[in-house]
């Protein structure tokens, strides 16, 4: 039987668990029609790169499916019949993938990658929290300096009512 990557896309305000059954329902219909899912992968909620049916988001979901192409129609039939289900794509491939596919190893990388940054930003900041380039601790600034002296505190109308009472 031939080898297919299928890729089917969920509406956003469907739960996780909703997802799972869809992905339940659509391997049971593979499998009755003698076909079998070798691999099942939930992407999570990503965004799009434009809107599909008012959504800005989707759940992403991976089947490595080895079946005769009619369970696939079959797939694809409910697919498109389902108001959940915003898009599909069916790949057939020379072989599955073995390990965990681009977008699990990319999620994985991003974790790493999201990991490391947050112990250096740990070495960078020292243990008791922000600590600038010349060691001194905490600024007032925006830009990083500490106030004039003789201006703290004071605004424009804190101005305006020193000038009113030396007048007097």
């Amino acid at each position: 039987m031939p080898l297919y990557e299928h890729v089917y896309l969920a509406r956003q305000d469907v739960t996780t668990q909703q997802v799972e059954e869809l992905t339940a329902q659509f391997k049971g219909v593979i499998e009755q029609m003698g076909g079998t899912i070798a691999k099942t992968e939930y992407w999570g909620v990503k965004t799009l790169s434009y809107r599909l049916r008012k959504n800005r988001k989707a759940h992403f979901t991976l089947l490595n499916v080895d079946a005769p192409p009619a369970a696939l129609a079959e797939i694809e039939r409910q697919q498109r019949l389902n108001e959940d289900v915003l898009r599909y794509l069916t790949v057939r491939v020379e072989e599955h993938e073995a390990g965990p596919s681009a977008m699990m190893r990319k999620v994985d990388r991003d974790r790493d990658r999201d990991e490391r940054r947050g112990e250096r930003r740990r070495d960078r900041e020292g243990r008791d929290g922000y600590e600038g380039r010349d060691g001194r601790e905490g600024r007032d600034g925006r830009d990083g300096r500490e106030p004039r002296e003789g201006r703290e505190g004071r605004g424009p109308r804190d101005e305006a009512e020193a000038v009113e009472t030396t007048e007097e």
